[in-house]
């Protein structure tokens, strides 16, 4: 059942179009993480689904209910819809307990009780109640912003790049544990965020924005596999293009004969992601391949760099294991996993 629909959202700053024409809908009970480079208009998207902005043109449904119709629009304050922002936002007079019941209604009965379910819910120590926003970690902080928005009870969440601010470690830990709260709760969540990664592994649904335009929207595997355009599959993660022949569900290539997800006859471009080629130390001089030209370690995931012989490409940038990790100068075989994708299908 979809709970929120966007449907022909505009708006525009002056002679700057923020956005055009957006129509998008969030499943009741789902997460839907919104990326795009700077300036592509997902915060303004998310200000608009707030209420903090009015569109110019199109109307937002909350649960049936229209909550704005061009420049008619229900106030934020009665939209019922939670919001967690990158600074969290916490009073800082406060402590952990009146920041969470500021998000109370007033007269709420057993409010000391709520206010503790409710640090229990983020996975918080009841003993960080008397606490100052100063005395709390970046990610303690975050969950307490959780908490006051949650004790509102509201329809929908809106996460605005929340993690952004914290460490590469904390940032993965938070985010796995504030989708657990939300999913126990059946709270539909709207997450913007310049991480792809994030997106990736947050959401059931992600879409894109380029230039105040929607670009793609759906699953994560299937923007990241099947992604509309070589823009869409860049933004997402690591890719290998290559000029490629079609005939018959084949394609030939620099990397020799790839199975493709199209039924596109003729000259194309494919697109692979590193993880789907395995690098081979192959010393037979095999027809398709090349020699190692840099190794970059990095743990458990390596970069390496293979410059195809006889073929006038760049070197082709692949991410590999640690394992059996060929040095440079090594001739290597490329083997391919899976299919390629083509553009434009």
């Amino acid at each position: 059942m979809t709970l929120l629909t966007i449907a022909g959202i505009g708006k525009r700053y002056g002679h700057v179009q923020a956005l055009e024409s957006i129509s998008l809908d969030v499943a009741a009970g789902s997460r839907t993480a919104v990326v795009g480079p700077s300036g592509s208009g997902k915060t303004t998207l998310l200000r608009i689904i707030a209420g903090f902005e009015q569109p110019d043109v199109g109307r937002v449904t909350l649960d049936d209910e229209l909550l704005a119709d061009g420049p008619a629009a229900v106030p934020a304050h009665k939209r019922g819809i939670g919001i967690v922002s990158q600074e969290g936002a916490l009073f800082p007079h406060l402590d952990v307990a009146d920041n969470i019941g500021f998000g109370f209604q007033r007269g709420t009965p057993d409010r000391n009780k709520r206010i503790a379910e409710l640090l229990d819910m983020v996975e918080l120590d009841r003993n960080m109640l008397t606490r100052r926003p100063h005395q709390l970690s970046g990610g303690q902080q975050q969950r307490v912003a959780l908490a006051r928005a949650l004790g509102r009870k509201p329809r929908l969440m809106l996460l605005d790049e929340p993690f952004s601010a914290l460490d590469t470690g904390l940032r993965e830990n938070m985010r796995k544990a504030v989708a657990r709260v939300l999913q126990a709760a059946g709270i539909t969540t709207i997450l913007v965020t310049h991480d792809q990664a994030e997106a990736l592994s947050f959401a059931d649904q992600v879409a894109v924005l380029r230039e105040g335009r929607l670009i793609q929207a759906g699953s994560p595997q299937s923007l990241y596999l099947h992604p509309q355009d070589r823009e869409t599959a860049l933004f997402l993660g690591d890719a290998v293009m290559l000029p490629a022949i079609i005939k018959n569900g084949f394609a030939d290539c620099a990397l020799g004969r790839v199975a493709v997800d199209s039924g596109h006859q003729g000259k194309v471009e494919i697109m692979l992601r590193p993880e789907q080629i395995r690098v081979v130390t192959d010393d037979s001089e095999p027809k398709y391949g090349g020699r190692v030209v840099e190794v970059e370690f990095g743990g458990a995931t390596c970069t390496v760099a293979v410059s195809l012989e006889g073929v006038a490409l760049p070197p082709i940038l692949i991410k590999t294991s640690s394992v059996a990790l060929p040095e440079r100068g090594d001739r290597v075989r490329l083997d391919i996993a899976g299919k390629a994708h083509v553009f434009g299908r």
